[in-house]
């Protein structure tokens, strides 16, 4: 507490000097006009009690992501139920069994269709009672609420109302939206974290009206009463309308004074504030979306196959209708036993369309066995077993947190294998939000000998190029000597070089110092001042540590400082200068404080005369401060190209050398600034003072472009010191994940609500941008500063308002034919766009046009978005492209797009659970998603497509035997197998087999994915699930049902099957066909895997001896149950040799095509997946490692993004040199022959 009021004593006004310094209350503009209607909403500040009546009364404090309640439940799990036709069929059965026209059992067919859906809706309760538990931790937390009388207590989430006083202490979460009455600083600011609105880590600084800044203690509130009017619940984060009435006096409220719910309290002891929006009306809240329901492709696609095969089912029905009216009108009259004269409608040959329509029914219910009801249930209990290998998959789980994966729905297994676009958020998703400083170029030199994460991957992929380079060179038909020769030795040796002083490096000096990663003697432990530049590097380091707003924490423990700095890099850049030995350790409202190691420990005071901000505007920092000598300076750091424009004559000493070594730093993949400074002489600085303040206290509208002005007077004539270049510290392995997500054909998009800069500088760090790619920036504000900086890039830029839209429909067009038009097949584009303009881009007339811009894009950044934006441009982009769409981020901002997206990926992070509970599918770190997706994407999607296609196979072999045979035996309505056969043909005998497919099929390992990511194609490209492929499978099963039932009777028809002389009856000829069914369909899956366990041995095999146990077991039973197969296989099909010939020969038939396709397919056109079998069987990637990486180097899509394409790109640049060196020496070597 003490620590807080000494920093309390700070007025941020001294620090944000862009801020007008704090009006006094006769100075505001009054309060704000509330038109209504928008704007009704009354609060009676510490008076709860009047909010619990209407129309005071608002919504509660609970939230809930759930998609049920106990009154939605039945009805709405119904509904998901019955939207799959299969079902709806069954139930139409169901109700038609219980009339007389039907084959079977009313209990027959009710209880799989209840026991199927039943079985369903249990598992989406389960996973909804999930999510119900992860709301109610959030509903059941803590916060202290004032009770009366000056005393608070704690209160849970659910149970605060509007009016309530509320006390947030450090690390709290906000628990619903609150206007800031005061803090523990004496001045009431306090500071936020938002990254779980907007994404952003930096701290924002709110503060409280002066007028509450008394009320600052539990005491305090005994009498504490205010009334509050202001706008209705919205879901704009960034704008806040409303008046305060305290104390007879009304005060304009505006967003810096509101907390919104699901923010943080950082650095500040406690809070207390009023509570204004509270559950579902709060801006996040409202900012989110509900909870879609969401099936995957194949299952939707299912839906198709079930209507063609139920149009199958009625054509048959239709034959078999039109049959049975034929004889019952022509044949029935002379079957005199069966007194047609007395007869029912159903046999009526006077009514034969009657009897045909009835028996239509009966043929829809008998026939029923073409459309699986099984089906559902299989493909159910297989995703809840995927989904558990994905929560045990141990490589997807997080040591440092101990969160592993969690499929928290299972319904969307497949649709991991089929994503053609991934959304990512940024901070929190992509970063770890840390910078560490890497390198420097001063005076000239450049410093920092560790190389940066894309140089490192060079490296590396150089090493290994080498062998196809020299063999490039031998190709040149030069004459020998030394000079090529030496040339290609020394480019060897500086790879080799490079690659031993990383790895070393890596093994001896792995990085102890948080933003700190800098490795130059040189510089280090006071030796710069042996440089020859000592001066210049002086004030480098001077400008490191006095330019900046940060303020210094001292850690009691380490007895060293901390830094809360507005941005990453700035606090890399105190750290760096720490190290150097210029400690940044006070700050007070004028000065600042260095301690200076070198070349003796002193404390120096610098008097602060005036801060310019950074803002992406301006693209420099500037600070004018008085040294201990009297000298005043102004230092500044900002964009190169911004300081360079600025640079005086003689301050150019160092320009040139400092851009080749800012290019060098750009293409290594760090973020660079440029540090300069001017002496001002006193006049100089008084006379711009004046302007500066006169320009800083005014009140009117144009404020901010009187300050811009007064800036650009004193920010000239610079002199260039140096430069910096820092790394962003991405989350361990995004680099990596990205660029084999790119390499298996999947595009990357980033939202973000962070700064354009920032969202750009994360895009080079994990190679989403490249140094030579063409960037396409929109943006609805011109900046001439911006056009000059990189004259690679293309700026849409707009003047007028009322033109925007206009111009934007102009210059989308324009992008899109420059892309078009580009040749260079290695030319790649990025599209950059803001917020602003995007609410532009994504209306209706527009939208399509910017969609078709974006996916020619090889990436897309959008910044500065808001979380409704973001759900909106991935509806965008699932509806517009028709395919898969895959979201992910870690915070609430994230959580529309995470429902709107086909796929929802939750970061179990530290901060928040917002995300996850509206996910899909959650992990620890971004870099788990290459395996969710490569490995058990790639898996699930041919799992579940080979069940799905298996299982319509084996109901149509089996299904249309029934129809062969009523025809066969004159449309008759009669089933030639005994009913327990067909009740238990998917519930026991070939359900296991097809489950173990789901399960444990594999075509390639988990490392085979990994090596070969362009395997990850055949899901987006619906390889196995396309109808080709399904009605092939159709076909298999109408070839095997043609076969087991005509071959059979063949067999079996008019000759003796027992040594006895018996013929085969009704039952026997069931029996034996039935056993053709049990063998050819298992034998077929058999055929189909190509992964073996014991336990698919054991399931696929057992099944096959389950039917002989089935048999031996019902044979032995009673007549009375078992009827006409009393005793069958001992007695009459056991010892009959016909039997088991036939089902030997009846099996082989059935199987031999499916055999010689296969069989023709990999010797004559091999699927990819095809060939790695056949190399791993014969151990070929053991026994030639050059083939097996040249086939990997194969495997992997064309990309324009990623770590590949960055040094594919740096490798064609070498390739270049290199062919202009060669060049150079054969001429060099003709001309000297000549002579």
């Amino acid at each position: 507490m003490t620590r807080g009021r000494i920093r309390a004593k700070l007025r941020q006004s001294h620090l944000y000097t862009f801020n007008c310094l704090r009006p006094s209350a006769s100075e505001t503009e009054g309060p704000h006009p509330l038109p209504r209607p928008g704007h009704s909403r009354t609060i009676y500040c510490n008076q709860p009690l009047l909010h619990r009546k209407k129309p005071l009364k608002y919504c509660s404090n609970f939230i809930s992501t759930t998609k049920y309640n106990p009154i939605t439940f039945l009805p709405k799990a119904l509904f998901e139920q019955f939207r799959r036709v299969a079902n709806v069929y069954f139930l139409l059965a169901a109700i038609i069994s219980l009339t007389a026209v039907s084959p079977f059992s009313p209990v027959s067919m009710i209880a799989p269709l209840a026991f199927v859906v039943g079985l369903s809706m249990a598992k989406e309760a389960l996973e909804d009672w999930r999510r119900f538990l992860q709301d109610m931790k959030v509903n059941l937390r803590k916060v202290s609420v004032h009770k009366g009388d000056g005393v608070f207590g704690y209160r849970p989430w659910h149970k605060i109302r509007v009016g309530d006083v509320v006390k947030v202490e450090k690390d709290q979460f906000f628990p619903a939206d609150l206007l800031l009455l005061s803090s523990s600083y004496e001045d009431g600011i306090c500071y936020v974290e938002t990254m779980n609105l907007d994404g952003e880590t930096n701290l924002k600084v709110k503060r409280c009206l002066e007028v509450t800044l008394p009320v600052d203690d539990d005491e305090a509130f005994k009498d504490f009463r205010g009334t509050i009017q202001c706008e209705d619940p919205n879901p704009n984060l960034y704008t806040f309308v409303g008046n305060l009435e305290y104390d007879r006096q009304v005060y304009p409220l505006d967003p810096s004074q509101i907390l919104l719910r699901d923010s943080k309290l950082r650095n500040t002891a406690y809070v207390y504030g009023v509570v204004i929006f509270t559950g579902h009306d709060s801006k996040v809240m409202q900012n989110a979306t509900k909870s879609p329901s969401k099936r995957s492709r194949i299952e939707r696609k299912m839906d198709y196959i079930i209507y063609l095969l139920f149009s199958l089912l009625v054509l048959i029905s239709l034959v078999s209708s039109i049959g049975f009216a034929v004889k019952t009108k022509f044949q029935m009259p002379d079957a005199w036993y069966l007194r047609p004269d007395n007869t029912e409608d159903m046999y009526n040959p006077k009514k034969p369309a009657l009897s045909g329509l009835i028996h239509l029914v009966t043929a829809l219910i008998l026939y029923g066995y073409l459309i699986p009801i099984s089906l559902y249930v299989s493909i159910e209990v297989v995703k809840v077993l995927q989904a558990t290998f994905i929560n045990q998959d141990i490589h997807m789980y997080c040591e440092e947190t101990g969160n592993p994966a969690q499929a928290r729905t299972s319904n969307l297994n497949e649709e991991l294998g089929q994503v053609d676009t991934i959304l990512s958020d940024k901070t929190g998703t992509l970063t770890c939000n840390q910078m560490d400083f890497l390198k420097c170029s001063i005076a000239g030199s450049a410093y920092g000998a560790r190389s940066s994460e894309v140089e490192l991957a060079a490296a590396k992929q150089m090493a290994i190029d080498l062998g196809e380079q020299e063999d490039e060179l031998s190709n040149f038909p030069m004459q020998k000597s030394s000079a090529p020769s030496s040339w290609e030795n020394r480019m060897a040796s500086e790879i080799e070089l490079e690659t031993v002083v990383t790895s070393s490096y890596e093994k001896d000096h792995k990085p102890t110092i948080k933003g700190f990663s800098f490795e130059d003697s040189r510089l280090m432990n006071g030796n710069w001042l042996k440089e020859p530049n000592a001066d210049v590097l002086l004030l480098f380091f001077r400008i490191l540590a006095v330019c900046h707003t940060a303020i210094p924490e001292l850690n009691e423990e380490t007895g060293s400082f901390t830094y809360e700095a507005e941005s990453p890099d700035e606090g890399a850049f105190l750290v760096a200068a720490r190290e150097f030995g210029f400690e940044f350790c006070k700050r007070t409202q004028s000065s600042v404080f260095v301690r200076e190691k070198y070349p003796s420990l002193v404390e120096r005071e610098y008097k602060i005369l005036g801060m310019l901000d950074f803002t992406s505007k301006r693209k420099r920092m500037s600070v004018i401060v008085r040294d201990e000598d009297g000298q005043i300076f102004l230092l500044c750091k900002g964009a190169d190209s911004i300081i360079f424009d600025r640079l005086s004559k003689n301050g150019r000493m160092y320009e040139e050398i400092a851009s080749k070594h800012l290019n060098e730093y750009g293409e290594a993949g760090l973020r660079t600034l440029a540090l300069a400074y001017r002496k001002l002489k006193e006049s100089e600085y008084s006379a711009w003072n004046s302007e500066f303040q006169k320009a800083k206290t005014s009140m009117g509208t144009d404020r901010e472009t009187m300050l811009e002005q007064v800036s650009d007077m004193i920010e000239k004539e610079l002199v260039l010191v140096g430069a910096t270049a820092v790394e962003d510290k991405l989350q361990k392995g995004v680099p990596q994940c990205i660029d084999k997500l790119a390499q298996a054909g999947l595009k990357i998009w980033v939202l973000t609500g962070d700064k354009m800069e920032t969202a750009i500088n994360i895009g080079y760090a994990c190679s989403l941008l490249r140094q030579g790619m063409k960037k396409i920036c929109i943006t609805t504000t011109i900046n001439s500063d911006t056009l000059a900086q990189d004259s690679k890039e293309t700026f849409l830029l707009f003047a007028n308002d009322q033109a925007v839209k206009e111009n934007i429909i102009n210059q989308i067009t324009n992008a899109s034919r420059m892309v078009k038009l580009e040749k260079d097949p290695h030319a790649a584009f990025a599209l950059i766009i803001d917020g602003k303009t995007l609410s532009y881009a994504l209306e209706d007339d527009i939208k399509d046009q910017f969609l078709g811009l974006a996916v020619d894009c090889a990436s897309v950044i959008c910044c500065r978005v808001s979380p409704k934006q973001k759900a909106m441009v991935t509806r965008l982009v699932k509806e517009g492209t028709g395919k898969t769409t895959l979201a992910i981020g870690d915070g609430a901002n994230d959580v529309g797009m995470i429902q709107e997206a086909d796929i929802g990926v939750g970061i179990s992070g530290v901060e928040g659970m917002q995300a996850v509970m509206a996910s899909d599918f959650s992990i620890a770190q971004f870099r788990f998603l290459e395996r969710l997706l490569v490995v058990h994407g790639h898996w699930c999607y041919k799992r579940i497509a080979q069940m799905i296609c298996y299982f319509f196979y084996k109901n149509i072999a089996f299904g249309l035997t029934l129809f062969y045979f009523e025809a066969f035996t004159g449309f008759s309505g009669q089933s030639i197998y005994d009913d327990w056969y067909m009740l238990s043909f998917n519930v026991i005998l070939t359900s296991l087999p097809v489950i173990s497919l789901g399960v444990f099929e594999q075509d390639v390992s988990s490392e085979v994915c990994l090596q070969f990511p362009a395997l990850y194609q055949q899901g987006p490209r619906n390889l196995f699930f396309d109808w080709y492929r399904i009605l092939g499978w159709m076909g298999n099963g109408v070839y095997s049902s043609l076969i087991i039932f005509f071959l059979n009777i063949i067999i079996f028809y008019d000759q003796a099957y027992r040594a006895g002389g018996q013929t085969a009856d009704m039952t026997v000829m069931g029996t034996a066909m039935f056993t053709c069914i049990i063998w050819a369909v298992n034998c077929q899956i058999a055929l189909t895997m190509s992964h073996f366990t014991w336990i698919q041995h054991l399931l696929v095999w057992g099944s096959i001896v389950m039917w002989y146990l089935f048999l031996l077991l019902y044979g032995m039973m009673s007549p009375i149950y078992s009827g006409n197969a009393y005793k069958i296989l001992i007695e009459a099909l056991g010892p009959a040799p016909i039997f088991w010939s036939a089902t030997l020969l009846v099996t082989i038939t059935c199987n031999l095509p499916y055999l010689a396709h296969i069989s023709f397919q990999r010797s004559f056109n091999p699927m990819d997946h095809h060939i790695i079998q056949e190399i791993k069987y014969y151990k070929k990637d053991v026994e030639d490692q050059h083939m097996w990486t040249r086939e990997r180097s194969k495997a992997r899509q064309e990309t324009k993004i990623g770590f590949t394409a960055r040094v594919d790109a740096k490798i064609r640049q070498l390739r270049g040199r290199l062919q202009k060196k060669q060049t150079s020496i054969i001429i060099q070597n003709a001309a000297e022959s000549t002579l």
